[in-house]
Parts: C-alpha cells; structure tokens; sequence
C-alpha cells in the first residue's frame, strides 16, 4: 500500500478547547496505524491547508475553521476522498445539526432556533421550557459560554443578548432533559463503538457534566444506543464521531450532541485502528 498517499491535517488549537494535547494524540495514533499499513501520510496543519499547500487526493482531517471546513468542501467537489467530509463537519455546527436529526427523526431533545437579539421568553413559556440549553447556532463550541445551562426564561433572554453582543447571530435552545449523561465514541463501518458516564469518570471539557451529576444506573438498550448514534452518523455523513446521549428514566435514550471527530480520550489505543481501517476501507470502495 505504499502508493498510498494521504494528507493528515490536523486541528486548529482553537477549536480544541481543553483538548488540545488529546485532540493531537488521537489524530497521531491514527496517523501511525495508517503508516504501519504501508501508507504514507504527510501531516499539516489547518494553516497549511488555507496557504495551499495540501496536494494529495486522500485527505483524513480534524479540521474545524471555517475556511478549511469551506476547502475541504472544493477538495470533495473536485474528487478529492476526504474523511470526514468538509460537508459532514459543517453538519455538525448546531443549528445544522438540529435541523438534520429532527428531520430524520433521530431522537433528540425539543428544540427552538432562534435570532439572538429577538425576545424569546414567550417562545419559551408556549413551549414548556424552563430549564434549558442554549447554544450557539452558526459553528462549533470555542468557549466554555457557546454552551450555557439556563434555569428559567429570562435567564435564557440574558444568555442570547450576551451571545447577540458577541456577534452571535443564531442559538439553538434544547429543552433540558433529566437522566443519565452518556457519552459515546463510534466509527462507522467498523465494529467500534464505546460509551461511558463521564460524570462519574471526571470527564469534562467545560464542567457542564456536573448539571446532570452522577449517573444512577438508568436501564436502556444498549443496541439501540449504537444504532440511533450510527444512524445520526449516517444523516450527517460523518464516519469518526462521538458526542453525548440523555437516558430518561423510563430508558428513553436522546442524543443531545454530535461531534465529528472528538479526542477518544478515554479509548484511544482502542479506536486508532479502526480509524485507520474506516480511511482504508473509504479508498478501498473510492477504488472500486
């Protein structure tokens, strides 16, 4: 497989909030597994992909930044095999991503897209909304106040005036859901699939973990948690993903956020290699 040529390209600092040491070394054991199959993988950066550099035709990406996330895009157009898609990673920004899910009747929370600088507290109080998320609508989480727990309607009018002052255009709210908090790494077309409390673990990128607490051993399917993240994968196209799920008591299970390609930080060793095996199998197919 030595003819095979792929450009690795790496994720922006920025976009790995309290994840970059993480985010880097699941990419790198990616990269390795890649290589000890006898491809050879030129890594580069984000700021290389925008200067033009990045020439190969097979490109694995953490990619986030906008502008790269739009090249990628071209890249595709042009026959480029990219994994994941620059078209699943913009699938993945909020707003996006709830659109798709509940268009597809994925099992997520009650949802309003809204402007940030609209009143929302009678939106709210119609739906039945008091405590709530809200996030924002137009891209991936940056800071730790992209995502924020609101207690009652006028504590979610502040957030999105404060988001609206920032620059913040469009917010999803999602009504909050009480139970279990799951997360979950997958990567599609292979047999991998890992999920765990993360609470419990002390798992955390911003320490909204806490909201939920602990986990009290709720009862569900652990089958149908596989399949409705895989089929979430599918409607986004995004083959290496992860994010978070919310068991209700009764064992209903909802995803409440999608990510393509997160750190794996607590099964990397496990997930390289079919990481490594979905990119191979992508070229296999492109070959076909």
């Amino acid at each position: 497989m030595a003819q095979i040529k792929i450009a690795g390209i790496m994720r922006a600092g920025a976009y790995s909030p309290n994840h970059i040491g993480n985010d880097a070394a699941i990419f790198n054991a990616a990269t390795e597994h890649l290589r000890k199959r006898g491809c050879e993988v030129r890594v580069y950066s984000e700021e290389d992909l925008m200067a033009g550099r990045v020439e190969e035709s097979i490109v694995m990406n953490m990619c986030r930044e906008q502008r790269s996330i739009a090249l990628l895009q071209q890249m595709e157009d042009a026959g480029a095999l990219v994994i994941n898609s620059g078209y699943g990673i913009e699938n993945c920004t909020r707003e996006r991503m709830t659109r798709i899910l509940l268009g597809n009747k994925i099992p997520y929370p009650d949802s309003l897209m809204v402007n940030t600088n609209e009143s929302v507290t009678p939106l709210l109080r119609e739906a039945g909304f008091t405590q709530a998320w809200i996030k924002r609508g137009d891209f991936h989480a940056m800071h730790k106040e992209d995502v924020s727990y609101v207690r009652h309607p006028q504590e979610a009018q502040e957030v999105l005036h404060e988001y609206f002052l920032r620059g913040i255009n469009r917010a999803v709210i999602n009504r909050h859901l009480v139970g279990d908090l799951i997360k979950f790494y997958g990567v599609a077309g292979t047999d991998f699939f890992y999920w765990f409390y993360p609470y419990d673990e002390g798992h955390s990128k911003y320490g909204h973990e806490a909201i939920n607490g602990k986990s009290t051993g709720l009862e569900f399917d652990r089958d149908h948690l596989r399949e409705i993240c895989a089929a979430a994968a599918d409607v986004l196209d995004v083959k290496i993903y992860g994010g978070d799920c919310i068991v209700d008591p009764d064992g209903t299970i909802r995803i409440i956020d999608f990510n393509d390609w997160p750190s794996f930080a607590p099964c990397r060793d496990e997930a390289a290699p079919f990481i490594a095996k979905a990119v191979l199998n992508a070229i296999k197919e492109r070959r076909k």
